[in-house]
């Protein structure tokens, strides 16, 4: 039997200590199998399944006949099924060693361990979704927030597949246009209809252009975007970190240079998985542990996608606030003139000339006041300086990005060539070229080694 065809079976919830765990079992033999391992609740009988319908009983080694669990069994029948092969799930108590022991019973039955993403792998197999559905089946696993979740979903349904099927359908319609010159030499093409070719060959770049400009600004919402709080010592940047993430995650004193190491956490903001970093106070100090923390606290603003740069409003401007402002010059990012709770020193025009375009906005970590409209100004600058698009993202990897950008090239230069009067067969190749990196999106033209590659990535079990 070939290894694709083989029934294979494993683990499908997060090893531990659950209320319910899931051994899925899927191939030609499942029913077969569950049949041996699937008794009433007495351990005795074998217990009928009943397709779409749900069974309670025990489950018992086929060898011994030992009593392992009481579960629940769920018969999918094929070709209704996620993999569209016969499927069966227990649901089973969600302890390790339980788990173990009904996987080790329905193996010894006569299943196979799953590998790492077979399950999605033989969905994709069998058609039922296609290459970019399935590498959206990690991504809606992987989601950090809400947003994520949307656009892996919203691709798992065949939002990039039904984008790139679109596009490929106008390259398929160019290339018939040029293979039909090619068959017919003696049918002369007219200036008109060579016209109407490169139009569509440069529709079909544009389209690719906006596709991969979309897929940019995925990348905030599936990987997120690090954002640094930098200023001097006793700006109130710890507060401020614990105000955005919610909890008392750093020390807060009226001791300047009280943070002197990196403390790090995840939130988020507007939709967007940020991982906000507070760092040490940024002065000039012979304290030999201080200055680590302030190399370290340079380091990771030099790193950061984005930076906010922590002005204490409650004192006037001083050296230490316009150097930390000309060393984030160059980092996109906000201007926070904090603690607007406590009489005002520094106005915002002073800071211009200091601030390299940055926004600047006057908040309080103690009142709340400008939280808000800080979260909204990241939010926006996580998308539109980072990824350079500023609304409807489409989740797009980098595998697919890449895709795309070499579909594009191969257009690019179709149209060049239809442009300069080129061989017909010549221009065949380069369209010929960018369906293939169409299809290496969708599947169609996918190699093993890559399929072996993506699905190696997944979890056992899905």
């Amino acid at each position: 039997m070939s290894k694709d065809r083989e029934t294979i079976a494993a683990i499908s919830t997060p090893l531990g200590e659950g209320a319910i765990g899931i051994v899925r079992v899927s191939g030609d033999r499942a029913f077969a199998i569950a049949k041996k391992v699937f008794r009433d609740s007495s351990g005795l009988h074998e217990r009928e399944l009943k397709p779409w319908g749900v069974r309670y009983g025990s489950i018992v080694d086929c060898e011994t006949g030992e009593y392992i669990d009481e579960a629940l069994a769920i018969a999918m029948p094929a070709p209704h099924s996620f993999t569209r092969e016969d499927v069966v799930e227990f649901s089973c108590h969600g302890g390790v060693a339980v788990l173990t022991r009904v996987l080790e019973a329905v193996v010894k039955c006569g299943a196979r361990l799953a590998e790492p993403g077979e399950f999605t792998k033989r969905a994709f197999l069998e058609g039922r979704i296609d290459l970019s559905q399935a590498e959206a089946v990690i991504d809606v696993i992987r989601a950090k927030t809400d947003s994520a979740r949307r656009l892996a979903l919203a691709n798992l349904r065949g939002d990039l597949s039904s984008r790139v099927s679109r596009i490929r359908e106008n390259v398929l319609l160019l290339l018939a246009h040029i293979e039909a010159s090619i068959d017919f030499p003696d049918d002369d093409i007219g200036a008109l209809e060579i016209e109407e070719m490169a139009e569509l060959a440069q529709k079909s770049v544009s389209e690719l252009n906006e596709l991969v400009h979309l897929g940019r600004s995925s990348r905030v919402y599936r990987d997120g975007v690090s954002v640094v709080l930098a200023g001097r010592p006793n700006v109130g940047k710890s507060s401020l970190f614990n105000t955005l993430v919610g909890k008392k995650r750093a020390i807060v004193t009226d001791v300047p240079g009280t943070t002197r190491d990196v403390i790090d956490d995840w939130t988020t903001i507007r939709g967007m998985p940020v991982r906000l970093v507070d760092t040490a106070g940024i002065r000039r100090t012979q304290d030999p542990v201080e200055r680590l923390g302030v190399e370290a606290a340079n380091q990771q603003a030099e790193e950061a996608d984005l930076v906010v740069a922590i002005i204490d409003g409650s004192c006037p401007i001083c050296d230490e606030d316009r150097d930390m402002l000309l060393q984030m010059m160059d980092k996109p990012g906000v201007v926070a003139i904090n603690k607007s709770d406590l009489k005002t020193e520094v106005h915002e025009d002073s800071l211009i000339p200091h601030a390299a375009g940055k926004k600047i906005l006057r908040v309080s970590a103690k009142t709340g006041e400008g939280i808000c409209e800080l979260e909204r100004t990241l939010a926006e600058l996580a998308v539109a300086e980072i990824t350079g698009v500023s609304e409807n993202p489409v989740m797009v990897n980098l595998r697919q990005i890449e895709a795309l950008e070499k579909a594009k090239h191969f257009m690019e230069e179709a149209t060049q060539a239809l442009g300069n009067r080129v061989a017909p067969d010549l221009t065949a190749i380069d369209i010929h070229e960018a369906l293939f990196w169409l299809d290496q999106i969708t599947g169609r033209s996918a190699s093993e080694d890559l399929m072996e590659k993506i699905f190696s990535e997944f979890c056992i079990g899905k």
